[in-house]
């Protein structure tokens, strides 16, 4: 039996380690805030409650494993899951709109038809047709193996890009998101959902590479799940699966240094000049200055200022959820380039892309005459954006609310309060810098898109989380979770679960 020291509660760092102390291990998280779950927060006030993190889970199966591998309850008996149809409503800039149906090609293909016209539902079906591919492709290496040392095959993109003929000229294919969008889909409104689905992971599809048509293919075909009472009960779940197996936590403890002694992880090192002996430590937060041993510097480096955060606005309303409300709606921005440029080039804009969440569920309100809803877009990280200037929030407040009351019938009027959340509140709440959140690994753009492995270059410091192997969001973290117990338990010819 070993000492495992885990820094972080986040998901990733829970499920790690839910699985070690099933196999036998004494494990012992220390989180530097005093609660679990790390991005996936909660809100509450005078009834309403909000997430402020996910408010959705794509890839429940993540879940599903962790829990049966962890006890006799399984994820439906600790949680409450219910598929969101239609999946999400998409309001484009020329007043177009189209709700598409959770995990149902045929049926968004039909959407599509009927909303953009005859034959915008066959190029998004084939395109969907070559993310399966790529999907195949990537599956295995990039989200359920540890990284290998030889990454270069995950540098090539898997997606297979239609080429295009030109006359006299040679053949091109689309390299990046937004080259799909614009030579492959034939439709603005078509390039602007799948800009959407890219800007929604914190990526920039001008850069991005086509291999990310994954995160639509994902969500697509395997659906999107809503937790009642939202993503937090899911961090509770895994909490309480925690501290069923008898994980203990020590919150309010903030570790400044990973201790190393003969070559290997030896154990914490804590602000108040505790010292805690362990035979192996798994990072589960971004790597801070001077946290890892010297010569751990690959793994301390991440892109995370230059990564993205969100601006989210939590709006108590009153009035009732109107009949026929959808769960979630995207009001797609009407100038992309100029968002673009703004979200990674370290500005604000006025017209952004809004993700507006309406979950009809009594824990979330307090009473059937009121309604909470949260508004999220994607923006600059905190340092190149000053998110602590209150006149700034405020005016970038008002535009997310302004695009978001084109889906909320009477939006303005109905508010009781409005709690806002920037990358400066990410940043404290999570330790992430700038408040920026991971985007998930992706292949392809020469390994560009691929996090730092789950086992470091020093014996006994193994990595989990969205900063690590296979990158941000809930079941990302989750997969992370699993590669690194696999790496402890079985070590050096862990190669994956099968």
């Amino acid at each position: 039996m070993a000492r495992i020291a885990v820094i972080g509660a986040g998901a990733g760092a829970m499920a790690a380690a839910a699985r070690l102390s099933v196999a036998g291990h004494r494990v012992t998280v220390y989180e530097r805030s005093e609660t679990h779950g790390g991005s996936l927060g909660r809100y509450a006030r005078d009834g309403f409650v909000f997430d402020t993190g996910p408010g959705l889970l794509h890839l429940p199966a993540v879940y599903r494993d962790l829990f049966v591998k962890t006890g006799k309850e399984s994820l439906e008996q600790s949680v409450t899951l219910t598929q969101v149809d239609p999946a999400s409503r998409h309001l484009f800039a020329d007043g177009t709109a189209v709700s598409l149906p959770n995990a149902s090609r045929a049926g968004v293909v039909g959407a599509l038809d009927r909303a953009l016209g005859e034959g915008a539902g066959a190029r998004w079906g084939d395109f969907l047709d070559r993310a399966g591919a790529t999907w195949n492709r990537s599956r295995r290496p990039l989200l359920e193996e540890p990284l290998p040392e030889d990454r270069q095959a995950l540098g090539r993109d898997p997606y297979p890009a239609v080429r295009r003929r030109r006359l006299l000229r040679a053949a091109r294919q689309a390299g990046t998101v937004a080259e799909v969008g614009a030579w492959e889909l034939g439709d603005p409104r078509l390039a602007a959902l799948l800009d959407g689905y890219a800007l929604s992971y914190g990526l920039d599809p001008r850069r991005t590479p086509a291999a990310a048509a994954v995160l639509p293919y994902m969500e697509e075909t395997f659906g999107s799940w809503y937790v009642a009472g939202g993503m937090r009960a899911l961090a509770d779940a895994v909490y309480e699966r925690c501290l069923a197996r008898r994980v203990e936590f020590v919150f309010g403890a903030d570790v400044v240094r990973v201790l190393e002694k003969d070559g290997r992880a030896a154990g914490i090192e804590l602000a108040d000049g505790t010292i805690v002996e362990a035979d192996r430590v798994v990072l589960g937060a971004q790597p801070s200055p001077g946290l890892l041993p010297a010569g751990e510097e690959g793994a301390a480096r991440t892109d995370g200022a230059r990564l993205p955060g969100r601006f989210v606005v939590l709006l108590s309303l009153r009035g009732a959820r109107e009949a026929g409300a959808v769960h979630r709606t995207v009001v797609h921005t009407v100038d992309p380039l100029a968002e673009q440029e703004a979200v990674f080039g370290g500005r604000t804009t006025e017209q952004p892309t809004v993700t507006v969440l309406r979950p009809d569920d009594p824990a979330t309100r307090p009473d059937a005459e009121h309604e909470a809803v949260t508004l999220t877009a994607t923006v600059a990280p905190h340092g190149p954006v000053d998110w602590t200037d209150t006149a700034l929030r405020e005016r970038c407040a008002d535009a997310v609310i302004d695009r978001a009351a084109e889906a909320v019938p009477g939006l303005r009027e109905r508010i009781l309060h409005a709690e806002v959340r920037t990358p400066a509140e990410t940043a404290v709440d999570t330790g992430a810098e700038g408040g920026s959140v991971p985007a998930p690994a992706l292949a392809g753009a020469g390994g560009a898109y691929l996090r730092f492995g789950n086992r470091a270059a020093l014996p006994g410091l193994y990595l989990a989380g969205g900063w690590s192997h296979p990158g941000g969001g809930s079941a990302h973290a989750g997969m992370s979770g699993a590669l690194v117990a696999g790496l402890v338990v079985e070590g050096d010819g862990f190669r994956g679960s099968r």
